[in-house]
């Protein structure tokens, strides 16, 4: 049958001059900043990196597609918009992303088919999920030219509602919906992501969360063993486990703490929350914010009181109290909460990034061990947003852009490639509004590969 979508159609006429079209352009590409990207993945080596986690039994001598070209594909997919392994199928032949995978436009040879993409996301098993969860650490912790004095990383879950009877799905009451709890780590000041964890849709306890910080925090130190690491979390992570295993192994930590009747009694924050409103009434503002700071030992914890730091705000609505514990001994309480503690929000507009822009909440598979592959897949794509936003000069306003924002304005660029018999050319639109920018970015990626 024929493919209709090469069938002629038409516009409305322009100066009664009849305008057709179709789709016959012959070798053109909508995503030419495929190439950029491209350029990072050579740069950062994730794809090699993740295909040596995984056993190919394949005989190398008569295989059309190699593991690493397999996994490289399907990550500059995902960056491009394309997060399903379907869409591999229409791109298959596609100049841009051959061109990206080191074959000739005009090469008989394509892309993998989703077929091909499907089995190798199911083919990993526990341990070499395991393998491949640490590579995205050391990837993270090979990011840095030297290693740092100190890094604060942010650990917070997401909900990523499913649609059938995945393993490790489960009914969250609080979120109304069958799902999983994905952690995701981030060292937040740089945007980096750090890991990332499938997990079922429960909340998680104290001892697991204890677990997973373990295995990161050595991870870690294998490569940056004088590293002081700070770790924040919201309430979820403020468990006497996961603190305990902190304090023992010289790791700070500023966790939310759910408030309760023996912190709201307790008398300094009775003190100042008083102190706090009755200001309010007779200044006539509309809200007023104080802080104060307590030693406050729950009885699960079992050990000596923890310093608790207390956000109090009074309004005509009555009294908010917010409170965090942390392992912090320096700073005043206004510094643990509003400097330290609340720029933890910044992690979840990574959350964003990762989930809603780059779609890794595409978790369809019905084995966990597949979906979590897609979850590194999806952080891989990440990493090479991450490192052509950070190839752009400082200024330039797309430094600070969202993922969604330069994908538009340069991974979508329109572009002709003309091979000859010594060269190939590619030829992108005049009128590319961030052309200056685009060959910038080339350059730096260029200067800074292997």
């Amino acid at each position: 049958m024929a493919d209709d979508s090469l069938l002629p159609f038409s516009f409305p006429a322009v100066h009664r001059r009849k305008i057709t079209a179709a789709f016959d352009g012959g070798r053109l590409t909508s995503d030419g900043g495929v190439l950029l990207l491209a350029q990072a993945e050579r740069q950062l080596g994730i794809a090699a990196q993740l295909a040596r986690c995984i056993a190919d039994p394949r005989d190398q001598g008569r295989i059309t597609h190699s593991l690493d070209g397999i996994l490289r594909a399907r990550i500059l997919a995902i960056a491009c918009g394309y997060e399903d392994a379907d869409d591999l199928d229409t791109l298959r032949h596609d100049p841009g992303f051959k061109l990206a995978l080191g074959k000739l436009p005009d090469g008989p040879v394509g892309l993998a088919s989703q077929p091909t993409m499907s089995r190798w996301e199911n083919a990993p098993t526990t341990r070499e999920i395991f393998r491949l969860t640490g590579t995205l650490v050391d990837i993270y912790c090979a990011s840095y030219p030297t290693p740092p004095a100190a890094v604060t990383l942010d650990i917070d879950d997401t909900v990523d509602v499913v649609h059938g009877m995945q393993q490790l799905s489960f009914w969250n009451g609080h979120h109304g919906e069958r799902c999983f709890l994905p952690i995701h780590v981030y060292d937040t000041e740089t945007g980096r992501p750090v890991a990332m964890l499938l997990r079922t849709g429960k909340t998680p306890s104290g001892t697991e969360v204890a677990g997973h910080i373990r295995r990161l925090v050595r991870r870690i130190r294998r490569h940056w063993p004088e590293t002081h690491i700070t770790l924040r979390g919201d309430g979820h992570y403020g468990r006497p486990e996961p603190m305990e295993w902190c304090e023992k192994n010289g790791v700070d930590y500023v966790f939310g703490l759910p408030g309760n009747a023996a912190l709201h009694a307790d008398p300094i924050i009775v003190t100042e929350a008083d102190s706090c409103a009755t200001d309010r009434a007779v200044r006539g503002s509309s809200q007023l914010r104080r802080y104060a700071e307590t030693k406050y030992a729950a009885k699960s914890w079992g050990k000596d009181k923890r310093r608790v730091a207390a956000r109090i705000e009074a309004s005509a609505l009555g009294l908010d109290i917010r409170f965090v514990v942390t392992s912090l001994s320096n700073g005043s309480a206004e510094y643990v909460y509003d400097t330290l503690y609340c720029a933890r929000g910044q992690a979840e507009n990574l959350i964003k990034l990762h989930k809603s822009q780059l779609k890794s909440d595409r978790t369809s598979c019905r084995a966990a061990n597949a979906n979590q592959v897609r979850l590194i897949l999806h952080t891989a794509a990440y990493w090479l947003m991450w490192a052509v936003r950070e190839a752009m000069p400082t200024k330039n306003p797309l430094r600070t852009a969202e993922f969604a924002t330069i994908r538009l304005r340069l991974l979508k660029v329109a572009a002709r490639v003309i091979e000859t018999a010594s060269r190939i050319r590619i030829a992108f639109a005049s009128a590319c509004p961030d052309a200056f920018l685009f060959r910038s970015i080339s350059l730096t990626l260029r200067a800074a590969g292997p």
